[in-house]
């Protein structure tokens, strides 16, 4: 099985929770892991909002590039990307959660045209098919 990883995954990753070793070993089983590289810059926002040291930080981004191929965003995925936003927004509408990110619609954009399932824990995927579900 293929996987797109989103940024919940590698998060929960590094912190080393019970999530991220749920994401470790699906990782470690896929055929291929593919993050998309839009990923990369919602991870190191995140690490840097929360004053992780900027070394840290790229020391992570250099582990997603390792063990994982990257996903570069084109044109096709852009507007499969836009569909996908507004599939996931009026899921959210309509089971109470908060906006989608269009870091979410791009990840399963990604997934969709790699025939991949996405890892996360991220409500906002929950119950599509396309999921490969980490939370608990």
């Amino acid at each position: 099985m293929k996987i797109v990883a989103d940024a919940y995954a590698w998060v929960e990753l590094f912190s080393g929770t019970t999530r991220g070793e749920i994401a470790r070993k699906k990782m470690v089983e896929a055929e291929s892991v593919i993050t998309p590289d839009t990923v990369l810059a919602e991870v190191a926002r995140k690490y840097l909002r929360e004053g992780v040291e900027e070394q840290r930080t790229r020391g992570r981004l250099s582990t997603i590039l390792e063990a994982s191929e990257p996903a570069h965003i084109d044109d096709e995925t852009a507007l499969a990307a836009g569909r996908a936003y507004l599939q996931l927004e009026g899921k959210a509408r309509e089971e109470g959660l908060g906006k989608p990110s269009l870091f979410d619609a791009l990840v399963l954009a990604v997934a969709r045209a790699n025939d991949a399932m996405v890892l996360t824990g991220d409500r906002h995927f929950e119950g599509l098919p396309e999921t490969l579900w980490m939370g608990t």
